[in-house]
């Protein structure tokens, strides 16, 4: 339950009720705006384990730089020439800032033995909305900004919060949920301290520590652990006579299968040596027709052209060449797979080192090799000829 302390001395108590059931949280038995604790009692039974968050007149909240332990040398940054063993002190670290909830020991033991004398077990102590970051991610809210009952919150693109503010106008400009099921904007902070206290074991719980409600938990904790583990004793030994029955029968039916498997195991290997021989045919024949797993032709050339120096003229570029020597023997068309010829006119031989250093950079270049360069005295420039393998 939540309780916000008014300027006047009033207060105002939202609560709601929540539920395991499995990996389900549900929300029961909402209470909203009530002027007391005792007003609790009509709605939730004794000795129910209850979440206490407060928040407003007397609680101070301030942001500070990152601080992992809060002592009396640091929390004069606080609350200047204050004692810290008087205080109660919450601290919610989010990013590169530290944000700070204190409240008087002797006002806080107030409510907590309050609801002690109405019969609850209170088993955790928060101060403000700072709990409400462990539910962000379940709300409907797709902004770095936040704003319910009162409560605003801005946060960066990591989540991490920039700052907070209270005023008491500010609400929700539309209907909340908590996945698919509405919730008022005033049971945000109640659910949030619920969810905490639920999943305790999972989560880092953004509390004060009060070791009187720490050690009520831990006795909570333990009980629930004792109840758990007997439950789970009966479970294994009704399961393991469950599972002999299972395992004799299924052992029985297996036998059969087995042989059935057995007799369709050698059909299998025969029909898979036909299919594999079937790949290699396929396979033979895509090698004859040249195929040489689908590269873009067009953008090897292209990149190859673009690193050519301005010096050489380009004659002819042939993908994929005939063998000659090969087909002649064979009698058949037989081509260099994954090769490139290129052959063209340069006055000197540098440009055309120059043009094989630079295509040799590209990563699917496998190797590269000027086959032939010699000056031609009729045309008065150099010819040459390069092997391209990729």
């Amino acid at each position: 339950m939540s309780i916000h302390l008014l300027q006047d001395g009033t207060v105002n108590m939202n609560s709601c009720n929540v539920i395991a059931k499995g990996n389900q949280l549900d929300i029961d038995e909402k209470v909203l705006d009530m002027q007391s604790a005792e007003a609790l009692t009509k709605h939730i039974q004794p000795k129910t384990p209850v979440a206490l968050n407060l928040s407003g007149k007397g609680i101070l909240n301030k942001q500070i730089e990152k601080t992992v332990e809060i002592n009396q040398g640091n929390f004069n940054k606080v609350l200047p020439n204050g004692n810290i063993d008087d205080f109660y002190i919450q601290n919610f670290i989010s990013g590169e800032s530290s944000f700070i909830s204190v409240i008087r020991k002797s006002e806080a033991d107030k409510w907590i033995g309050q609801l002690r004398e109405l019969g609850f077990v209170p088993l955790s102590l928060s101060l403000g909305p700072f709990p409400v970051d462990s539910i962000i991610p379940q709300l409907n809210v797709y902004d770095n900004d936040i704003q319910f009952n009162g409560n605003i919150i801005r946060r960066d693109e990591q989540s991490h919060w920039i700052n907070y503010r209270y005023d008491e106008s500010a609400l929700t400009s539309f209907a909340l949920k908590i996945e698919s099921e509405g919730i008022n904007e005033k049971l945000i902070i109640p659910y949030a301290i619920a969810f905490q206290l639920i999943l305790a074991a999972k989560l880092d719980i953004i509390q004060v520590n009060v070791s009187s409600l720490e050690k009520e938990f831990n006795n909570k904790l333990s009980n629930n652990k004792l109840k758990v583990n007997g439950f789970l004793i009966l479970t294994v030994f009704f399961l393991l006579l469950l599972i002999n029955f299972v395992l004799f029968s299924w052992l029985n039916s297996s036998n059969a299968k087995l042989n059935l498997q057995a007799s369709k195991f050698a059909q299998s290997s025969s029909n898979i040596q036909d299919i594999n021989d079937q790949i290699k045919e396929k396979e033979g024949l895509l090698q004859n027709l040249g195929w040489d797993g689908g590269i873009n032709k067009s953008t090897l050339i292209d990149q190859v052209a673009a690193l050519m120096p301005g010096e050489i003229t380009l004659r002819e570029l042939t993908v994929n060449p005939i063998d000659l020597n090969s087909s002649r023997t064979q009698k058949t068309l037989i081509f260099f797979n994954r090769r490139i010829n290129i052959t063209g006119a340069s006055d000197k031989i540098i440009p055309v080192n120059e043009w094989m250093a630079r295509i040799k950079t590209k990563k699917w270049v496998k190797n590269i090799q000027l086959e032939s360069y010699a000056f031609n005295s009729e045309i008065n420039t150099g010819q040459f000829t390069i092997t391209l393998d990729y």
